[in-house]
């Protein structure tokens, strides 16, 4: 009969790991379960001892929610998540680790989280909301390992949150791009992708990336991959979006600004690398320019909108010019109640 192998732990190591040299120099922990394969454990000693430790519920930091966050985005569930999630919850981590991340999941209790929501992020409400998501997602998780019983971020109300409403107005966007045009070269690349969004109705996610052979100008249509879809329809359904009289003049446009600069280039709106924009490094370049033009008295402080408030402006400019709203969602009623800024309601007397 074959009997376990017996493994003496090396110097500071833990019974049953055992340490094994490399050519390279470096060496490589196993773990060597009873009657089991060796596991492999990496180069890294002390991170090859705590997960031992988390292996045998000896953690110091077991159940802690720092420590779930790391595991968390080992699961399943993380990975089947969309990459813009990845980058908010990434951030969302930021804030919620500051104040829960040495608490056990047991330990936090509903009182804890009205207070997060309604104290310490009190100037964040919305964000707070998103931080708190996370949360929830990484007790629930702690409670399939049997490291906590109850989840209760389900006991506490969210902060209200307050659609925006105003979409930017026309002769807004119009003084905001003129301006935009004549900055330097890369801050005319912002301003074509402004107006592609207000034209098209595209997420940034969905256009950051638009390359040369998605535009078909002898179909006359524009192909990109809708963003959000969930399940099997993840990066399945494809808007294919008209190349209208106007869209096809933006489109001369940014073929004229990259022979501008002398570059040939992929990607329609690249960054000064010749790469896609990242939706991070977007982002932040969009908040400068919009503080920019409201410092050099552009557009009023009171008129500053968002990126994503161009696809409201597409949306509500669509409605009054075609009669109908855009097929934007998958729902037709998250389009009307998200998307649709109209003022003035038209209807039919009897």
């Amino acid at each position: 009969m074959n009997r376990p192998r017996k493994v003496k732990a090396g110097r500071g190591l833990l019974d049953r790991m055992e340490a094994r040299p490399r050519k390279d120099g470096l060496v490589t922990y196993r773990y060597r379960p009873v009657n089991g394969k060796p596991i492999n454990l990496g180069t890294d000693r002390t991170a090859a001892i705590q997960k031992v430790l988390d292996m045998l519920g000896m953690g110091d930091n077991l159940g802690t929610i720092a420590r779930l966050w790391d595991q968390y985005r080992d699961t399943a569930d993380w990975k089947h998540l969309a990459e813009s999630t990845h980058t908010d919850y990434t951030q969302a981590s930021t804030p919620l680790l500051s104040v829960f991340g040495e608490m056990r999941a047991q330990d936090i209790r509903a009182t804890d989280i009205a207070r997060y929501l309604r104290v310490e992020r009190t100037n964040a409400p919305v964000r707070a909301n998103r931080e708190v998501a996370l949360l929830s997602n990484l007790i629930n998780l702690a409670i399939e390992r049997g490291e906590a019983e109850t989840n209760p971020c389900r006991q506490v109300r969210r902060n209200r949150e307050q659609p925006r409403s105003v979409a930017p107005a026309q002769a807004t966007l119009a003084r905001f791009t003129a301006w935009l045009a004549k900055q330097t070269p890369q801050r005319a690349i912002i301003c074509l992708a402004a107006e592609y969004a207000s034209m098209a109705g595209n997420r940034k996610i969905e256009f950051l990336d638009l390359s040369w052979p998605q535009i078909d100008r002898s179909a006359g249509v524009i192909r990109t991959f809708r963003a959000k879809q969930r399940g099997a329809k993840r990066g399945t359904i494809v808007e294919e979006v008209e190349i209208t009289p106007r869209l096809s003049d933006l489109l001369d446009r940014i073929s004229a600004a990259h022979a501008d600069q002398a570059r040939e280039c992929l990607y329609l709106f690249p960054n000064r690398f010749g790469n896609a924009y990242t939706q991070k490094g977007f982002k932040s370049m969009w908040g400068k320019l919009m503080n920019a033009a409201i410092e050099g008295k552009v557009i009023p402080a009171e008129e500053r909108f968002t990126f994503h408030d161009l696809r409201a402006y597409y949306a509500t400019t669509h409605k009054s010019e075609r009669g109908a709203l855009p097929d934007l969602h998958g729902n037709p009623a998250t389009t009307a109640r998200v998307y649709d800024r109209n003022k003035v309601v038209k209807r039919k007397a009897l």
